[in-house]
């Protein structure tokens, strides 16, 4: 008696398994999907039952570099991060063999047939839209599956050296046009403003005749300035018709 009281403890340690918060069990009897198991300390009778432990988790997936040609024909690398969990732990045994597997698989054909859907520039201006479209059709596609992506987002765009260049001329060219605008544009206030100095002048008496003060009061607090006075071809002449009566 103590002997097969003995071996139906064994058996009984034998069948326990732990399963953790973060886990869930799929339980088969006899070959046949049975239940999901909960966490805790659970019995998987020998022989006739088994368990398949899934962790629920967020995982993420490293999509490897991929070779890409965008809408426009151009050719890039580009890769990408992933991240998904699983929501039935039974649909991910019963419907798919590696989920995991599946999942970069399925993540690198779609970033290919994304990539080819748009130009160069809407990749590059783009790039959360384009990785929320990718996250939307492998999301679909992997419902069957149990699965649920979370996000997904691209990493990096590597482009070849030739458009690396052409980029970085286009880039050049659009900075020099701003700056001539910018140039133009501060070039035609000055002029408005120096009109309206111009006329405002014109129109009040003595106004030339005291900038003309201020601008020698400025030259001469610089010893090194020199000062020359245009003297008006009138006042020449006076002097000239003067010294002729003196001479007289």
């Amino acid at each position: 008696m103590y002997f097969a009281l003995a071996i139906i403890l064994t058996i009984i340690i034998a069948s326990i398994r732990q399963i953790n918060e973060y886990e869930r069990g799929v339980k088969f009897q006899l070959g046949k999907y049975k239940l999901i198991m909960r966490p805790g300390w659970r019995l998987v009778w020998p022989v006739i039952q088994s368990m398949k432990k899934i962790d629920m988790r967020v995982k993420a997936v490293d999509v490897p570099d991929q070779d890409a040609i965008t809408k426009d024909n151009v050719s890039v690398n580009v890769n990408a991060v992933l991240y998904y969990k699983v929501q039935d732990a039974k649909l991910a045994v019963l419907e798919v063999e590696q989920y995991m597997f599946a999942v970069s698989q399925l993540a690198q054909t779609t970033m290919r047939d994304v990539v080819g859907e748009v130009s160069l520039d809407e990749l590059l201006s783009s790039r959360d839209e384009i990785s929320k479209r990718i996250q939307v059709i492998i999301d679909k596609a992997t419902d069957p599956w149990g699965l649920k992506v979370v996000s997904v987002d691209l990493k990096h765009i590597e482009l070849p050296e030739v458009m690396k260049r052409t980029i970085a001329k286009q880039a050049e060219a659009e900075r020099e046009k701003r700056a001539v605008i910018i140039k133009a544009e501060g070039e035609l206030v000055a002029a408005k403003n120096l009109a309206k100095a111009a006329d405002l002048m014109a129109n009040s008496s003595g106004a030339l005749h005291l900038r003309t003060l201020q601008s020698i009061n400025d030259l001469s607090s610089d010893q090194s300035n020199t000062v020359i006075f245009a003297i008006p071809l009138e006042v020449l002449r006076a002097l000239e018709g003067l010294g002729k009566k003196m001479g007289r």
